[in-house]
Protein backbone atom coordinates (compact mmCIF):
# COMPACT_ATOMS: atom_id res chain seq x y z
CA UNK A 1 0.00 0.00 0.00
CA UNK A 2 2.93 2.32 0.77
CA UNK A 3 4.36 1.62 -2.65
CA UNK A 4 1.03 2.53 -4.26
CA UNK A 5 0.87 5.79 -2.28
CA UNK A 6 4.42 6.72 -3.27
CA UNK A 7 3.71 5.96 -6.93
CA UNK A 8 0.50 7.97 -6.81
CA UNK A 9 2.32 10.92 -5.24
CA UNK A 10 5.12 10.71 -7.79
CA UNK A 11 2.66 10.47 -10.68
CA UNK A 12 0.64 13.47 -9.45
CA UNK A 13 3.79 15.60 -9.17
CA UNK A 14 4.93 14.70 -12.68
CA UNK A 15 1.48 15.02 -14.26
CA UNK A 16 1.05 18.65 -13.20
CA UNK A 17 2.96 19.74 -16.27
CA UNK A 18 0.16 18.34 -18.43
CA UNK A 19 -2.36 20.64 -16.79
CA UNK A 20 -0.20 23.74 -16.98
CA UNK A 21 -1.45 25.40 -20.16
CA UNK A 22 -0.67 28.87 -21.39
CA UNK A 23 -3.62 31.20 -20.87
CA UNK A 24 -3.98 33.68 -23.73
CA UNK A 25 -3.41 37.32 -22.91
CA UNK A 26 -6.64 39.26 -22.36
CA UNK A 27 -5.70 41.75 -25.08
CA UNK A 28 -5.25 38.94 -27.57
CA UNK A 29 -8.65 37.54 -26.63
CA UNK A 30 -10.24 40.98 -26.96
CA UNK A 31 -8.64 41.57 -30.37
CA UNK A 32 -9.77 38.16 -31.59
CA UNK A 33 -13.32 38.81 -30.42
CA UNK A 34 -13.41 42.30 -31.95
CA UNK A 35 -12.27 40.89 -35.30
CA UNK A 36 -15.18 38.45 -35.27
CA UNK A 37 -17.77 41.23 -34.92
CA UNK A 38 -19.28 42.69 -38.09
CA UNK A 39 -19.59 46.34 -37.11
CA UNK A 40 -21.54 47.36 -40.22
CA UNK A 41 -24.58 45.22 -39.34
CA UNK A 42 -26.86 45.02 -36.34
CA UNK A 43 -28.39 41.89 -34.87
CA UNK A 44 -31.84 43.46 -34.76
CA UNK A 45 -33.02 46.54 -36.68
CA UNK A 46 -34.87 49.40 -35.04
CA UNK A 47 -38.56 48.73 -34.67
CA UNK A 48 -41.88 50.40 -34.02
CA UNK A 49 -44.84 49.02 -32.11
CA UNK A 50 -46.77 48.24 -35.32
CA UNK A 51 -43.99 45.88 -36.52
CA UNK A 52 -43.06 44.15 -33.24
CA UNK A 53 -45.26 41.10 -33.80
CA UNK A 54 -43.50 40.16 -37.05
CA UNK A 55 -41.00 37.32 -36.58
CA UNK A 56 -39.19 37.31 -39.94
CA UNK A 57 -36.26 39.78 -39.76
CA UNK A 58 -36.44 40.95 -43.38
CA UNK A 59 -40.20 41.51 -43.31
CA UNK A 60 -39.89 43.31 -39.97
CA UNK A 61 -37.14 45.53 -41.41
CA UNK A 62 -39.28 46.38 -44.45
CA UNK A 63 -42.28 47.06 -42.20
CA UNK A 64 -40.16 49.50 -40.19
CA UNK A 65 -38.91 51.40 -43.26
CA UNK A 66 -42.41 51.50 -44.78
CA UNK A 67 -43.88 52.80 -41.53
CA UNK A 68 -41.23 55.51 -41.15
CA UNK A 69 -41.58 56.67 -44.78
CA UNK A 70 -45.38 56.69 -44.62
CA UNK A 71 -45.43 58.58 -41.31
CA UNK A 72 -43.03 61.23 -42.62
CA UNK A 73 -45.01 61.57 -45.87
CA UNK A 74 -48.27 62.01 -43.95
CA UNK A 75 -46.79 64.63 -41.63
CA UNK A 76 -45.14 66.75 -44.31
CA UNK A 77 -47.95 66.20 -46.81
CA UNK A 78 -50.28 68.44 -44.84
CA UNK A 79 -47.88 71.36 -45.09
CA UNK A 80 -47.17 73.91 -47.78
CA UNK A 81 -43.94 72.17 -48.72
CA UNK A 82 -45.29 70.67 -51.92
CA UNK A 83 -47.02 73.93 -52.90
CA UNK A 84 -44.05 76.21 -52.30
CA UNK A 85 -41.52 73.79 -53.81
CA UNK A 86 -43.26 71.91 -56.62
CA UNK A 87 -39.90 71.06 -58.20
CA UNK A 88 -39.06 68.86 -55.21
CA UNK A 89 -40.71 65.48 -55.53
CA UNK A 90 -38.43 63.50 -53.19
CA UNK A 91 -36.51 64.45 -50.10
CA UNK A 92 -33.75 62.27 -48.72
CA UNK A 93 -33.97 62.22 -44.95
CA UNK A 94 -31.08 60.97 -42.84
CA UNK A 95 -32.62 59.38 -39.76
CA UNK A 96 -30.59 58.69 -36.62
CA UNK A 97 -32.06 56.37 -34.00
CA UNK A 98 -30.13 56.81 -30.75
CA UNK A 99 -29.79 54.14 -28.04
CA UNK A 100 -32.14 56.15 -25.79
CA UNK A 101 -34.89 55.93 -28.50
CA UNK A 102 -34.54 59.59 -29.46
CA UNK A 103 -34.63 60.46 -33.15
CA UNK A 104 -32.80 63.01 -35.26
CA UNK A 105 -33.79 64.00 -38.77
CA UNK A 106 -31.51 65.68 -41.29
CA UNK A 107 -32.48 66.60 -44.83
CA UNK A 108 -29.93 65.70 -47.51
CA UNK A 109 -30.06 67.76 -50.67
CA UNK A 110 -28.76 66.12 -53.85
CA UNK A 111 -27.54 69.31 -55.51
CA UNK A 112 -27.25 73.05 -55.07
CA UNK A 113 -30.42 73.84 -57.01
CA UNK A 114 -32.14 74.83 -53.78
CA UNK A 115 -31.10 78.13 -52.21
CA UNK A 116 -29.75 78.21 -48.66
CA UNK A 117 -32.79 80.15 -47.42
CA UNK A 118 -35.08 77.52 -48.95
CA UNK A 119 -33.07 74.72 -47.32
CA UNK A 120 -33.42 76.44 -43.96
CA UNK A 121 -37.17 76.80 -44.46
CA UNK A 122 -37.58 73.17 -45.55
CA UNK A 123 -35.52 72.01 -42.57
CA UNK A 124 -37.64 74.06 -40.16
CA UNK A 125 -40.85 72.62 -41.65
CA UNK A 126 -39.54 69.08 -41.28
CA UNK A 127 -38.30 69.72 -37.75
CA UNK A 128 -41.65 71.11 -36.63
CA UNK A 129 -43.67 68.34 -38.31
CA UNK A 130 -41.48 65.51 -37.00
CA UNK A 131 -40.94 66.80 -33.46
CA UNK A 132 -43.42 64.42 -31.79
CA UNK A 133 -42.59 61.36 -33.88
CA UNK A 134 -43.88 58.00 -32.55
CA UNK A 135 -41.49 56.01 -30.37
CA UNK A 136 -38.89 53.90 -32.16
CA UNK A 137 -37.02 51.11 -30.41
CA UNK A 138 -33.29 51.30 -31.20
CA UNK A 139 -31.30 48.63 -32.99
CA UNK A 140 -29.60 45.90 -30.99
CA UNK A 141 -26.05 44.64 -31.43
CA UNK A 142 -24.93 41.76 -29.19
CA UNK A 143 -27.68 42.52 -26.68
CA UNK A 144 -26.88 46.24 -26.42
CA UNK A 145 -28.96 49.09 -27.84
CA UNK A 146 -26.90 50.96 -30.42
CA UNK A 147 -27.11 54.08 -32.56
CA UNK A 148 -28.10 53.54 -36.18
CA UNK A 149 -28.33 55.86 -39.15
CA UNK A 150 -29.96 55.41 -42.51
CA UNK A 151 -31.10 57.55 -45.43
CA UNK A 152 -34.70 57.22 -46.47
CA UNK A 153 -36.12 58.78 -49.65
CA UNK A 154 -39.44 60.40 -48.82
CA UNK A 155 -41.75 61.08 -51.75
CA UNK A 156 -43.81 64.24 -51.52
CA UNK A 157 -47.12 63.28 -53.08
CA UNK A 158 -49.24 65.81 -54.89
CA UNK A 159 -52.98 65.57 -54.25
CA UNK A 160 -55.21 65.35 -57.27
Amino acid sequence: MKLFSVLLLLFSMVSCQYFDKQVPDERELLEQELKKINWSEVDEFPSVLQCDTIKDAEIKKQCFFDYIAQTIQERIGIDTLRVEYPEIDTINVKITVNPDSSLQFETLYPNDSIALADKTKIDSILTSRLSDFPKVEPAIKRGVKVKTQFVLPVIIKMEK
